[in-house]
């Protein structure tokens, strides 16, 4: 009996609903022999061959496969990799489940069993280490899991369920590239979209369901600062863009301080900067990627064009010839807007949980950062589509003091208790936003 099955039977028998309770029991004791025989090794394969951004070439090649052998007609290559798998079981609304397929280029040191030795060449051509160091093969894993319960209990739900596999989270293009790809008129559009994240920081057994904001809008923004190159002895000779790149870095941070309100949120951070080429040489140009996040549209724009002035305004006083200036890209794909549950959709999701799991279940800790969910494409206002994002617990009680980062190289979580709630709490969601009509 694993610990999600003590957990529901104990909190059914207290509400005394029999009925229910077997129900729910025969859900969870059936994800855990799933777990057994078919998930645990499906996670291990994921965990061991992750692929970079809009490069989840194999990764959707197993997904779909999967979900094909579950009965659902799947379609491949949508928004570049992406999967789409559908569902109709008769009348009612349609719902769609999503999970992000793509790694991250770090080489694991994670010191799980077996973990990923691959490297693949990136879409900048370059070759790196990848891992899952954002726990996406946990949600690729969960979908599998869910799909085989919702095509198992086709009696307990009324409806059309839409299964997502989608690319390239990390790089915040995904969501977009599939719904500019006809997402929302190729397949049966959804009415509600429930998708999950494991969280490192949370304890297994838990889930967190915040009724509005679950996460920031994110840009990526590139500045190129141009410069003259000279001997590093006789600087006066030049125009050190070394110099006026770190002017910038520091002046960035008076968008945020001096700029936005103090109660609003914003987070301007300087990912990367090179530049030039030896000790004594001054170089001619200084590459800068940096990320902006925000949970409010005016607050977001205000950051990005605090930017462009910073950038011109410390470039122009440090003497810098308008042809020169630097040049400020924002990028077109690398970017998303704040991720927002719709509250009344969250409410009856979090009374789900409570009632068919356990009734201490949820969790509500406050936010600890500005992370981002290109989820938020699926369920934006013009979509009509009411959204639930929420978050599933992947490291034990007695292990969450050494908890390791999200995208860090030490990045672990437990699969087997992360993956088999996760599971349960999409079907669950599912069923909940589709009930049988008497």
């Amino acid at each position: 009996m694993n610990w999600t099955f003590r957990a529901c039977a104990a909190s059914l028998i207290a509400l005394g609903t029999a009925g229910m309770a077997s129900a729910d029991s025969d859900l969870s004791a059936a994800i855990d022999k799933d777990y057994q025989e078919n998930l645990g090794p499906l996670f291990q394969y994921f965990h061991q061959h992750p692929e970079l951004s809009f490069l989840e070439t194999e990764t959707a090649k197993r997904l779909a496969s999967e979900l094909r052998a579950l009965g659902y007609d799947v379609t491949e290559g949508v928004g570049g990799t992406g999967v789409v798998a559908v569902m109709k079981n008769g009348d009612g609304p349609t719902v769609l489940m999503r999970a992000d397929m793509d790694g991250l280029p770090l080489k694991e040191d994670s010191g799980v069993a077996q973990p990923s030795t691959v490297t693949q060449v990136d879409i900048d051509g370059i070759e790196k280490p990848v891992m899952h160091a954002c726990g996406h093969d946990v949600h690729i894993t969960s979908l599998v899991g869910a799909a085989r319960q919702m095509a198992a209990r086709k009696e307990d739900w009324s409806g059309t369920l839409v299964l997502v596999g989608q690319p390239a989270e990390e790089r915040i293009g995904g969501a977009r590239a599939m719904i500019q790809d006809g997402l929302y008129e190729r397949f049966p559009k959804p009415d509600y979209a429930i998708a999950f994240h494991v969280a490192s920081e949370l304890e297994t057994g838990t889930i967190e369901v915040p009724l509005e904001q679950v996460a920031s809008s994110s840009d990526s923004v590139d500045i190129i600062v141009h410069g003259v190159g000279a001997h590093g002895a006789y600087p006066h000779m030049g125009i050190d863009p070394v110099l006026v790149a770190s002017q910038i870095v520091v002046s960035l941070q008076s968008i945020v301080s001096r700029t936005i309100a103090p109660l609003e949120p914003g987070v301007i951070t300087v990912g990367a900067i090179h530049g030039g080429f030896k000790h004594n040489i001054i170089g001619d140009k200084v590459e800068m990627q940096i990320t902006v996040r925000s949970d409010d549209p005016d607050v977001r724009e205000e950051l990005l064009d605090g930017i462009d002035r910073v950038a011109r305004g410390v470039a122009i006083s440090m003497d810098v010839p308008e042809d020169l200036m630097p040049e400020v890209i924002r990028s077109e794909t690398e970017t998303t807007p704040p991720t927002i549950n719709d509250p009344a959709t969250a409410q009856r999701l979090r009374d789900a949980f409570t009632a068919r799991i356990s009734d201490d279940v949820l969790v509500d800790p406050p936010r600890g950062g500005m992370g981002a969910e290109d989820f938020a494409y699926f369920v934006t206002p013009d979509t009509g589509v009411k959204g639930v994002y929420f978050n599933v617990g992947g490291t034990p009680a007695d292990e969450l003091e050494n908890a390791s980062s999200h995208h860090s190289p030490f990045f672990r979580i437990w699969p087997e208790p992360s993956v088999e709630l996760g599971t349960e709490a999409m079907v669950i969601g599912a069923m909940t936003l589709m009930p049988v009509k008497d």
